[in-house]
């Protein structure tokens, strides 16, 4: 009896150590994540395709280096192999990386608020594909969410003049390419290292033919500069990682509460970079909040009720 207690305990404690590394892991990549203007403002002068090769090109050495600490090198071999892998991951490859030159550039243009509103969209976007391309119904919660965030965007356009399409197209990217990782039998960091590997002989070309005519921002002068471009590398996988470790410690609907950080910071460095926030701004914002307020609850109840007939 001492015994089944004392495993009893062991198993608690252990439990609650993968739920506190859980939460912290996931805590620090969104918060990396939310980061990022930061990073990005401090290659003023370096153009957002540049910057795209070179956090593609840096990917690979360093994504080799994790995929090799982690002991992955078979996975990523068998996805080689695989035809139908290796075509999907050339579309989420696609997908992600017209998604950070979207990101980039939102940010180098000083459209950081616009960015955020776009992972505030994400969520949501993925009922949206769940509804169009999978065929589920909706709850009436998830409807009722669904239509908030339309109002929102409506409000903004209407308001400002200017279609939210840099939101849109963040929103849209990131849906696709989740959806395609999640229907493709590859894992996070063997498949981001063959995403960047299958980018990266554009990336190299690319900013070889910047160096050759002399305006490359890489190895031009600022040592500063070149630190930050090849720190690109990390600064795309360490998150990523991170994720990748919280997301075997956590359920679902914590992560999806904590993935609100990313956004939030973003606008706020949006707001402290000095960009213009209307009250067009503030009433799409609080829409799309209530919307993901409603979203999130009623994920909550759902998995609760889920796990409620499970025991």
């Amino acid at each position: 009896m001492q015994n089944a207690e004392k495993n009893a305990i062991t198993d608690k404690d252990a439990a609650d150590a993968a739920l506190k590394a859980g939460l912290l892991t996931g805590l620090a990549a969104y918060v990396l994540w939310g980061a990022m203007p930061i990073y990005l403002k401090a290659l003023n002068g370096v153009s957002a395709l540049e910057i795209l090769c070179h956090r593609i090109f840096w990917s690979v050495p360093f994504g080799a280096l994790i995929v090799t600490t982690r002991r992955q090198w078979r996975e990523v071999f068998a996805a080689l192999r695989d035809k139908r892998v290796l075509w999907m991951l050339a579309l989420s490859a696609l997908a992600i990386s017209l998604n950070w030159l979207i990101y980039v550039w939102a940010v180098v243009n000083e459209r950081i608020i616009e960015a955020s509103l776009g992972y505030y969209i994400n969520p949501l976007m993925y009922v949206a594909a769940g509804v169009f391309i999978l065929g589920e119904r909706l709850r009436t919660a998830q409807i009722v969410a669904v239509c908030l965030a339309a109002a929102g965007v409506a409000v903004l356009t209407v308001g400002a003049g200017v279609f939210p399409i840099i939101s849109l197209s963040l929103a849209v990217l990131f849906t696709a390419y989740g959806y395609i990782r999640k229907t493709t039998n590859v894992g996070a960091m063997p498949g981001l290292f063959i995403e960047v590997l299958l980018l990266s002989p554009m990336a190299f070309v690319y900013v070889l033919w910047l160096m050759q005519a002399g305006e490359a921002a890489f190895l031009n002068g600022a040592g500063a500069i070149d630190v930050l471009l090849v720190l690109a590398g990390p600064v795309t996988v360490v998150p990523l990682v991170m994720f990748a470790l919280a997301a075997r410690r956590l359920r679902l609907t914590t992560l999806g509460l904590l993935q609100y950080i990313t956004p939030t910071l973003q606008l706020l460095l949006g707001v402290y970079f000095g960009e213009t926030f209307t009250l067009y701004h503030a009433v799409c914002f609080g829409l799309i909040w209530s919307a993901l307020a409603i979203y999130s609850g009623d994920a909550f109840r759902e998995n609760r009720r889920k796990v409620s007939r499970s025991v």
